[in-house]
């Protein structure tokens, strides 16, 4: 009883900050909107990475329980030039064997889980996200890295969690 107590708790908190990031959004327009009123609206940012042309990324984590993760990006003028969710298939598609853990980190965000499997000498990284509109669309995306920290494969599931919920 105790663990379907905690999953309620777990999905609330995810139902919030998704209903709180939607106007979070709404508030901000690219362009105009500055550093101070992104850091407003979502605190602060997990990292901070450098992007070109001497623009900054702001990256904001909702792993391990919800199923975005943004980056924003603040231009030299110090705007928002974008907002995006980044857990999508089109980016994991961008994933490609051979390259760098660090890069990998860069374009996702933080991962929801990290396993090491010291016999196998490798690292996976999982994200959580949704592949459609509705709960039973909960996946998650792995990367495995191998021992010199580059992508050696990657895969995409249903998210174990989504069924147990849904068995309930």
């Amino acid at each position: 009883m105790l663990v379907s107590k905690w999953r309620w708790v777990v999905l609330c908190v995810s139902l919030v900050l998704s209903a709180c990031d939607l106007k979070n959004i709404r508030e901000l327009e690219e362009g105009l909107s500055t550093e101070a009123d992104v850091r407003a609206r979502f605190g602060e940012p997990e990292n901070i990475w450098d992007a070109p042309g001497g623009a900054r990324t702001l990256e904001y984590n909702r792993q391990p329980s919800g199923h975005q993760n943004y980056m924003i990006t603040i231009g030299i003028d110090g705007k928002m030039s974008a907002l995006r969710q980044v857990l999508t298939p089109t980016n994991f598609a961008k994933v490609v064997p051979g390259m760098m853990m660090e890069d990998v980190r860069r374009m996702l965000g933080k991962p929801m889980r990290i396993s090491r499997f010291e016999l196998k000498r490798q690292t996976h990284y999982d994200w959580r996200y949704h592949d459609g509109p509705n709960n039973s669309d909960a996946r998650i995306f792995t990367v495995v890295f191998d021992n010199d920290l580059r992508v050696s494969s990657t895969g995409t599931m249903a998210d174990p969690e989504q069924d147990r919920s849904e068995r309930r």
